[in-house]
């Protein structure tokens, strides 16, 4: 007779049951019910009634035939459409600011997600052009080219149209199992380039569900405020604006990363699997490859004594190995093999809001109007380059002082370093860390930091899509300033958490 072991139970697949539909409608009516989340809906509409602009709407798009018979395409049209994104990025964030920890504990944010991100759905891509590059790579892919040695340029035509002309011209920075993903959404777009760009979007929710999903359970393993997590992390205006809205590939690294975080931390002697998904993680975008040092850690107590101490280097060798086998594997697999290291300086030949880059060309400008433009050239790059050089240094000193007891907080300062001394630096690269930051148990100054620099960022998004439409920057100043006013109300009026469990 064949004995059960009662120990380990055979796991079935639980399939979904009318209590969790009727809990699902539960959840999301409680949270309509919050006047806040209602004010939120209001702005992810007004944005994306905005959004329906020339900034960021290429000329093949479906959108411009409407656009056309209601008068849209106008010079007053744009001035209101820039418009409602301001005031739809203002009204965003006070939602998000009433909604902070310890004014409602009734209601799931997984909830007031998915309420916020409706009208974003059927959004043309966001603040950034960055997805119909994604459309236009997976073209040369469908032809037989590969990105990584051929830019989208030499395919003229409707994919190449629509990728801003500072991208047609420069190979793809992006990891390979991210390129087989664009080809496959431009298959299934039935090779129609807008359809194709919209449908990068699925990747993209993959990764805030991941994101979404595993953030407030990584946080409750961890001992970290849940609440702080859900609210800062997961219903972030920048979460839903750049990683829906804009349906950045950095989502879908992202939401592997925590994945791996949480899948380690729940079964440490499975450290390997995490370190595959990191490998995953890394053929979307190569940074994810950091996360296998952490993974190697987390859910493991420090000791100082021998064995212990080389047990845990033993483990991020092979979790770096792994890692790393996993990702050459994919690699190979594409057929792309190590081709975007002929592009890894591609995002830094742009100037962008990371500080060096900045710095850089300030003094090159200086330098050009003293009639020295060789020295202003010379010195922006060995900005650059020291920038690189230094962020190294303190990861590594991370790895060795913070990582051995805090690896999930060694990760989170990690890519905010790397993002802040990079030579590229977009909103989307600094939720790479800064979404990890609630689980490092930050304190209140930090937080409110973390805060003041998600709201200006929004601000600045909505200044640049002004300055884009050709409708003046003063919309955009007006907006960051509004933007301003409320962060000073806010912090004048309410911490940005009660301070219980640090």
């Amino acid at each position: 007779m064949t004995q059960v072991n009662h120990a380990h139970p055979v796991r079935r697949l639980r399939l979904p049951t009318q209590h969790d539909v009727i809990g699902f409608w539960h959840d999301l009516m409680t949270a309509w019910r919050v006047p806040a989340v209602k004010r939120g809906l209001l702005a992810t509409t007004l944005l994306f009634v905005g959004s329906l602009t020339p900034a960021y709407l290429p000329q093949n798009s479906p959108w411009w035939e409407p656009i056309r018979a209601l008068g849209w395409d106008t010079g007053p049209a744009k001035v209101i459409g820039t418009a409602l994104v301001v005031i739809a990025v203002v009204l965003l964030v006070d939602a998000w600011f009433r909604l902070r920890p310890g004014l409602y504990l009734d209601f799931k944010h997984w909830a007031v997600g998915l309420i916020w991100s409706v009208p974003l759905l059927f959004a043309p891509p966001i603040f950034s052009h960055d997805a119909y590059s994604y459309a236009a790579q997976g073209w040369l892919v469908f032809n037989g080219l590969n990105p990584y040695e051929t830019p989208v340029s030499v395919l003229p035509g409707a994919f190449a149209d629509q990728v801003a002309w500072v991208w047609r011209y420069t190979p793809a920075p992006y990891g390979p199992l991210s390129l087989q993903i664009s080809h496959l959404m431009v298959i299934v777009g039935g090779l129609n380039p807008y359809y194709a760009t919209l449908l990068m979007r699925i990747p993209a929710l993959i990764g805030v569900v991941l994101i979404v999903y595993f953030l407030p359970r990584l946080a409750a393993r961890l001992g970290a405020d849940v609440q702080l997590t859900a609210w800062f992390s997961t219903i972030n205006p920048l979460l839903l604006i750049d990683l829906v809205g804009g349906m950045h590939n950095d989502a879908l690294m992202i939401g592997l990363i925590i994945l791996a975080l949480y899948l380690t931390h729940r079964r440490p002697e499975r450290f390997w699997l995490g370190a595959i998904v990191v490998g995953v993680a890394a053929a979307i975008r190569q940074p994810a490859l950091l996360a296998a040092y952490p993974v190697a850690l987390i859910g493991l107590p420090w000791q100082w004594n021998t064995s212990h101490v080389l047990n845990k280097l033993a483990r991020a060798a092979v979790s770096s190995v792994i890692a790393v086998a996993t990702f050459v594997s994919i690699s190979i697999a594409t057929g792309f093999n190590f081709g975007w290291l002929n592009a890894i300086d591609v995002p830094g030949r742009v100037v962008t809001l990371a500080p060096l880059s900045l710095l850089g060309e300030g003094i090159r400008l200086l330098c050009d109007a003293a009639g020295r433009p060789a020295l202003g050239t010379q010195v922006a790059g060995g900005l650059l380059v020291a920038g690189v050089v230094a962020s190294a240094v303190i990861v590594a000193y991370l790895a060795v002082t913070v990582a051995r007891r805090r690896p999930v907080t060694f990760l989170s300062w990690s890519y905010l370093l790397i993002a802040l001394l990079g030579p590229a630096m977009h909103s989307w690269y600094l939720l790479w860390g800064g979404l990890l930051l609630p689980l490092t148990r930050p304190t209140e100054r930090v937080q409110k930091v973390a805060v003041a620099v998600t709201s200006v960022l929004l601000g600045y998004g909505a200044g640049n899509l002004a300055w884009r439409n050709d409708t003046g920057i003063a919309i955009g100043l007006a907006g960051l300033a509004l933007i301003i006013t409320l962060l000073v109300r806010y912090f004048d009026e309410h911490r940005v958490h009660p301070g219980e469990g640090r």
